[in-house]
């Protein structure tokens, strides 16, 4: 395996499936199926979910509501999206542990990090909920924080699209794709990969990204195994001197 340790950062609106809300149960099936094969593979998965599927903490100035009370509604909703994947995952016969950065004793059990840790080492499937636990701070940056505290060799964002583009390619047919590219660049070409605060913490403490499509099935396995599957984020040199590999490559197919 190419990697030991994961940690799996999950949209909410990506379990909402073709619905225009809540949890779609095919998709959160597939999800569940996903990271049970690659549990089986002997890889510990640490797994965070967003909420925006139900509700989004930057909604709640929109309507009138205090933001800081607005983000505790968001953290409820990625605990909410956490349980459901737990019960999809059990139901496949998948040991998981759901820990959460509120106190919520009758669900989860509180987040510590050693006891994370611990359930990773014995094979189960650790679910993070309720983000950071403080306002003001993303699912991005929580699965940051957390892969960087449970020592994950790579954060797996898991989308919709196949990787990280120049634009929107599903509103530009022209934008380009990145196989690779390096941290530095993606602050200068102003990417949206994830929230600046996620981005700087995986940055600073040399923690690669690959941003890849977990609604092709199969994606996820591939990717543990060591396919080239999505786009890799990772520090300046290496990602420079892969991307140069790329497009020598390209350089020679094209002659």
């Amino acid at each position: 395996m190419k990697y030991k340790r994961i940690l799996l950062k999950l949209s909410g609106e990506a379990l909402m499936g073709e619905q225009q809300y809540g949890i779609d149960s095919n998709r959160l099936i597939q999800y569940a199926q996903e990271i049970k094969e690659v549990a089986a593979l002997g890889v510990e998965v640490a797994v965070v979910i967003g909420g925006g599927n139900i509700f989004r903490g930057v909604q709640a100035e929109q309507v009138g509501l205090d933001r800081v009370q607005g983000d505790y509604m968001g953290m409820l909703a990625t605990v909410i999206n956490s349980m459901a994947l737990q019960s999809a995952l059990e139901k496949l016969g998948v040991y998981t542990r759901l820990l959460s950065g509120l106190n919520i004793q009758q669900v989860c059990e509180p987040y510590i990090r050693r006891r994370a840790v611990r359930h990773l080492e014995k094979g189960r499937v650790v679910i993070f909920g309720a983000g950071t636990g403080n306002p003001y701070f993303t699912t991005d940056s929580a699965a940051s924080l957390r892969a960087i505290e449970i020592e994950a060799d790579v954060v797996l964002k898991g989308t919709r699209v196949d990787g990280i583009y120049s634009a929107d390619p599903e509103k530009n047919p022209d934008a380009i794709f990145y196989r690779n590219i390096s941290f530095k660049d993606v602050f200068e070409k102003g990417l949206n990969v994830m929230d600046m605060t996620a981005f700087t913490l995986c940055k600073e403490n040399g923690l690669s990204i690959i941003v890849f499509d977990m609604n092709t099935q199969g994606n996820l396995k591939r990717l543990v195994q060591g396919e080239e599957i999505g786009t890799l984020v990772s520090m300046d040199d290496i990602a420079e001197g892969l991307q140069e590999t790329v497009d020598q490559l390209q350089a020679k197919q094209n002659k």
